[in-house]
């Protein structure tokens, strides 16, 4: 069996091993280990790349990123933020029509902004809104949906920890990639915005209304929010404007929302070591994902796959749209089998080589930043997508009371309105790339 032979062989043997429920970080190590075995020929350079697979793995300084950010989002779960954000929303959006639920999915994006993870965003703002739009009258599929599709926001709005392994697997700039998600994630948190207005407007009895809330009460909870703006533009401010690396900002941001969290009261010993304890498995989760994707695509590499699947596409003289589109076609579909970081660890080390040797009349920098933010919208579609949206789960896990059919029905207008954000930034890719400098 020639090794082009052994390396299209290894995908379906990985996709069966998800299918019988083998962990996604376990089944690509198996695979990997078994392919560099069968591809040496079971000699001692087999154990020898297993060695150097490992520390070439983990000595990546850039890693050191994603337990900051976990931490910085642990700590921003129990400071209060999350509260004060929606209190401050609600302020100003709760009396219009569907203003809670708008409401919700500001103050997602908001905690978005200092967390960087989807399922966290999605649990910890469904704590805080979900009794408030009962209250209010929402009905319970509309409510669970509009969070799930909030919970969304916190992989796309920087920082996120998705696009840190983007950045380190295709080699890119962290930096530039979080100031290029900032405008498609405020036109994520717009259009849910307009998705919900226009839901309420043909379902009225999904949502009920609230009395308006004085200016002086609005300006007060606005200022109630300055430790999220602070933490936000410190971070990110200061990793553009150079006074730290991306590392350095997330340290700097875990230290930020660890203060704010003591300063609140909510930052005892126990919940401390409780935070750290919480990070740590969170970090060896993702890092053993890492590890095993590290095997899977060296054995990748090894057998010559992405630089033959590139070769095929050259050769095929297909419109270079025609194969972006039905890549993340694909994207769209695994993404509601398998969770976002299994997606970019197992698929970008393949197709990003085909698409670099596309011609879409940018710069490769430029193309690889911009195809990164397209990935990572519609990796963050599949959270939602029914029937295993990893999102779904969490929010009906925390609202037993709804079916979760309910959920599935109100969420494709979440699902709609990402597909046509996708549209818009697939043909329009100077949005995505407007504030990055050149």
């Amino acid at each position: 069996m020639s090794m082009i032979e052994l390396g299209f062989l290894s995908f379906p043997v990985l996709l069966l091993m998800i299918f019988l429920r083998a962990p996604i970080g376990l089944a690509m190590m198996l695979c990997g280990i078994g392919g560099l075995y069968f591809a040496m020929g079971g000699s001692g350079m087999f154990l020898a790349k297993l060695k150097s697979e490992t520390y070439t793995t983990f000595s990546s300084y850039s890693l050191s990123i994603i337990p900051m950010f976990l931490l910085m989002g642990q700590f921003a779960t129990l400071s209060g933020m999350s509260s004060s954000l929606f209190k401050a929303a609600e302020s100003w959006l709760g009396h219009r029509r569907g203003g809670v639920a708008m409401a919700a999915v500001g103050a997602c994006a908001g905690f978005g902004a200092i967390c960087g993870s989807s399922l966290a965003t999605a649990a910890t703002m469904s704590k805080v809104a979900l009794p408030e739009l009962r209250r209010y009258g929402y009905s319970g599929g509309f409510s669970t949906a509009t969070l799930a599709a909030g919970g969304t926001l916190g992989i796309l709005i920087p920082p996120s920890v998705i696009l840190v392994i983007y950045a380190i697997l295709t080699e890119q700039n962290i930096a530039k990639l979080f100031l290029a998600a900032f405008i498609p994630g405020v036109l994520a948190a717009v259009g849910y915005m307009i998705t919900i207005s226009i839901y309420v407007r043909l379902h009225p009895e999904s949502a009920g209304t609230r009395e308006k809330v004085p200016y002086a009460q609005r300006v007060r909870a606005l200022i109630d929010v300055w430790p999220v703006l602070l933490v936000f533009g410190l971070v990110v401010g200061g990793i553009y404007l150079g006074w730290f690396t991306p590392t350095e900002g997330a340290a700097v941001g875990a230290a930020g929302t660890g203060i704010v969290a003591l300063l609140s009261g909510n930052l005892t010993w126990k919940v401390f070591r409780e935070s750290i304890i919480a990070t740590a498995m969170s970090t060896a989760m993702i890092f053993f994902i890492v590890l095993g994707a590290g095997f899977y695509n060296s054995f990748l590499a090894l057998s010559q796959v992405p630089q033959e699947l590139s070769n095929l596409v050259v050769e095929s003289g297909l419109n270079p749209w025609i194969i972006l589109v039905l890549i993340l076609s694909f994207y769209l579909v695994f993404g509601c089998l398998m969770d976002s970081l299994s997606m970019i660890l197992l698929t970008i080390p393949i197709f990003f080589p085909v698409v670099s040797v596309l011609d879409f009349g940018m710069s490769m920098e430029h193309m690889a930043i911009w195809f990164g933010i397209l990935v990572l919208i519609v990796v963050e579609v599949g959270l939602i997508t029914p029937p295993v949206g990893m999102n779904l789960f969490i929010i009906n896990a925390m609202d037993r009371d709804t079916p979760i059919v309910e959920t599935y029905k109100a969420v494709m207008f979440f699902v709609a309105s990402d597909i046509v954000r996708v549209a818009i930034l697939v043909m329009f890719p100077a949005i995505t790339l407007f504030l990055l400098p050149g």
